[in-house]
């Protein structure tokens, strides 16, 4: 067997979910041809094109961050100020402040200016050693404006070196125009937009928001029975502000994952341990609301539920740019071990994405790694604004 590419002398933290743990293996080597591992696991002999040294440090995969609303124009730190003085996120979305802020100015943006905005949020994710990221779109609400964020999504895509899973998220607000007719703008979804966004390849799943301040759950269900019907998978965020019965809803059209869950009943985790629904927190959003009651994690871990962190980058409720902060967040506010949030990042960040080729090393996934200057794993969850990252490797097989 001949490699293009050995990663020797190194540590591994595989995550491969056939090992115990983080799948450390100590020590290691890498090794890659045609742009898949071919190897992973303690040193063995082996021919290659090109050897790196890795000098005992340590390889995770790549990182995945599986939750971000990356793509939008405008800012909305008056929002931040607000809070601070009193005013909740229901009072600031209902006062025509929040997504639909967001909106206006996105709406507004040609697709370049989109692009230059998004870049340098996308470049601080790859630069901390994250190599798939899923970005949705959302703060279009409108055929033609969301339409342009699933262009920019992929424009994105095509000029770095990161896998994109791009998401659409039309149902995230009612927008102004359908103030007056709910059910127009949910026909509008599931009738005209869905169905050209299978057609033409544009997302990978459909994303939704259940809460008071944006579609109910019939409404959801409506959004969720279309995508399935046109072959997309779905995901949802679900009980961040009040339960709803999301995490419930979500399993019951075979989630990919529900996301936010502070509010998530016993109910709603073994419904999502039955459907295989993957948990993803976010606690730059609890962060940046302040909210005082976290996800039940221990309710989670009983029923078996696989969680996962991300970072929810988005400009108003988790202007979070930062997936090694996300998992130290995780950790100090959510109780999350350190070996939760870093599966939370590879392995289970991937199964939200319904990949099984990356967040893994091993043989046949992708060659994404994260090349670190640690001597413990743990330093990439205990440490705050640190970012050890030696070398980040993507490779587009």
């Amino acid at each position: 067997m001949r490699a293009d590419h050995i990663f020797t002398n190194a540590r591994l933290a595989t995550m491969d979910a056939t090992a115990p743990g983080l799948g450390v293996i100590a020590p290691g080597m890498v090794a890659q041809a045609g742009g898949q591992i071919i190897y992973a696991g303690p040193p063995i002999a082996m021919d290659a094109s090109q050897t790196t040294d890795c000098e005992g440090r340590w390889i995770t995969p790549g990182l995945i961050d599986c939750h971000t609303h990356l793509v939008f124009a405008g800012n909305r730190a008056g929002e931040f100020a607000a809070r601070l003085n009193g005013a909740s996120y229901e009072e600031i979305a209902r006062a025509g402040g929040g997504i639909k802020a967001t909106m206006a100015a996105t709406r507004a943006a040609s697709e370049a200016d989109l692009v230059a905005a998004s870049q340098p949020r996308l470049n601080a994710l790859l630069a901390e050693g994250v190599t798939t990221v899923e970005i949705k779109s959302g703060y279009g609400l409108g055929v033609e404006s969301e339409l342009k964020l699933l262009r920019v999504i992929a424009a994105l895509g095509r000029a770095n070196k990161v896998d994109i899973s791009p998401s659409f998220l039309g149902a995230h607000a009612l927008p102004p125009e359908f103030t007056d007719n709910r059910a127009g703008y949910v026909a509008l979804l599931c009738d005209d937009l869905i169905p050209r966004i299978a057609r033409e390849k544009l997302a990978d799943a459909v994303d939704g928001f259940c809460e008071g301040i944006a579609f109910s759950p019939d409404e959801i269900a409506q959004v969720f029975e279309a995508a399935t019907a046109h072959g997309l998978r779905v995901r949802l965020h679900a009980d961040q502000l009040s339960n709803l019965h999301g995490a419930a809803l979500a399993a019951r059209f075979a989630a990919l994952s529900a996301d936010h869950l502070e509010y998530t009943d016993d109910a709603g985790a073994a419904a999502m341990a039955a459907a295989g629904t993957i948990a993803v927190l976010l606690p730059g959003a609890f962060y940046s609301l302040r909210e005082t009651q976290a996800p039940p994690v221990a309710r989670l871990r009983a029923h078996g539920v696989k969680i996962a962190v991300a970072t929810d980058l988005n400009p108003g409720t988790s202007p979070l740019n930062s997936l090694l902060l996300a998992m130290n967040m995780a950790a100090t506010q959510f109780r999350l071990t350190v070996e939760e949030c870093l599966l939370g990042t590879t392995r289970h960040a991937a199964a939200a994405l319904a990949r099984a080729d990356v967040g893994v090393l091993r043989a046949g996934a992708k060659c994404h790694l994260a090349i670190w200057n640690i001597e413990d794993p743990a330093e990439l969850v205990s440490n705050i604004g640190f970012n050890p990252l030696y070398r980040r490797i993507w490779s587009p097989a």
